[in-house]
């Protein structure tokens, strides 16, 4: 649903793993993108003129001056959040507030990507929008806080969009795929399994999940005050898969499979705040965890989806490590690719 280009979006996030999909997503639906960074100049020159964007200077802790870049539009996108893991609790909730702050200034539907850190680890793989939330660690506390502070905007004025998804993964996203693929001179050398090959664990491709997000906007007028989408994404019955779609996308059948080396975080972690804060969500990898998106599917008649396979090469091809790529052609290659958990 291509969507009238005099809408404006603003994008708090927009150089990090869900705000670039997001930003360039909503371009191709015909919005105008506007984009929140504390140095325009040294963003603008990140992402290449390839993405029409009207950098606006601020700070998504500074209430202020994100009401401010808000001005005239009709959507903020949420998409910022502490690199690594870091400083979760000092950071999360101010920013968040100041996005509320800025859609309730504007009157603009507020979007927030959220994830499965709110639910138990017996929550299975078919997780609905009103299952209870019984978090078990920090991060997954700061979660529901967060939602409940978005549900309390709702009743005060705020439209509100929640996009629950498992872990980011895609080209063209910031970060690294280090944690996960093991790769030299332009090559897998192997990949991680993160947990029991026989546990289910949720991925989301980011290109699907932005034009989720797109099309989902693009239906304001269905849409109600406060609502909460599932997208299931590439639910893996069983972390095996992922090693054996590895195997057939750099068509190497004896791509080496090796189990995390958990016991190097657990080391590390009393000096590492990402080693910390990773080693907490061990659990996700442990115990099936995803996401029922039969709603998400009503609501837009189909979830976007790309194959597994097909999701993965563009993703190795665009971070440089799949030469023949049956899918994405190598000369497309860049190499910000990354596969990590969402924050």
């Amino acid at each position: 649903m291509t969507t009238s280009p005099t809408r404006t979006a603003l994008i708090i996030g927009a150089t990090g793993l869900f705000g670039l999909h997001a930003t360039e997503t909503l371009i191709k639906h015909g919005w105008r993108v506007r984009a929140l960074a504390r140095d325009p100049a040294a963003a603008a020159a990140k992402l290449g003129p390839r993405t029409p964007i009207e950098w606006v200077k601020g700070d998504a802790m500074d209430a202020a001056s994100v009401v401010v870049a808000a001005a005239g539009a009709d959507l903020v996108v949420h998409a910022a959040n502490p690199p690594r893991y870091r400083n979760w609790k000092g950071t999360v909730l101010p920013m968040m507030a100041s996005s509320i702050a800025a859609a309730k200034a504007a009157g603009a539907r507020l979007v927030v990507p959220g994830n499965v850190y709110n639910f138990a680890p017996d929550s299975g793989a078919e997780i609905t929008e009103d299952a209870p939330q019984a978090p078990v660690t920090r991060k997954g506390a700061i979660r529901v806080e967060l939602e409940r502070r978005l549900r309390a905007a709702s009743e005060d004025g705020v439209k509100v969009l929640v996009l629950r998804a498992g872990d980011f993964f895609g080209p063209a996203a910031p970060g690294a795929l280090g944690w996960l693929v093991q790769h030299a001179k332009g090559g897998v050398t192997g990949v991680f399994q993160l947990g029991p090959g026989d546990v289910g664990h949720a991925y989301a491709y980011l290109p699907n999940l932005a034009e989720t997000m797109a099309r989902l906007v693009g239906a304001e007028e269905r849409l109600g005050r406060y609502e909460v989408f599932h997208f299931r994404g590439h639910y893996l019955a069983r972390n095996a898969e992922l090693g054996a779609a590895m195997r057939r996308v750099t068509r190497n059948p004896k791509l080496p499979v090796r189990p995390f080396p958990w016991i190097v975080v657990w080391a590390a972690a009393p000096f590492n705040e990402t080693f910390r804060e990773l080693s907490e969500m061990r659990y996700l990898w442990r115990r099936p965890i995803g996401l029922a998106n039969a709603k998400l599917v009503q609501f837009l008649g189909e979830e976007p989806h790309t194959s597994l396979d097909q999701a993965l090469a563009a993703s190795l091809a665009d971070m440089g490590c799949l030469e023949d790529a049956p899918y994405a052609p190598r000369e497309a290659c860049r190499t910000s690719s990354a596969m990590a958990p969402v924050m």
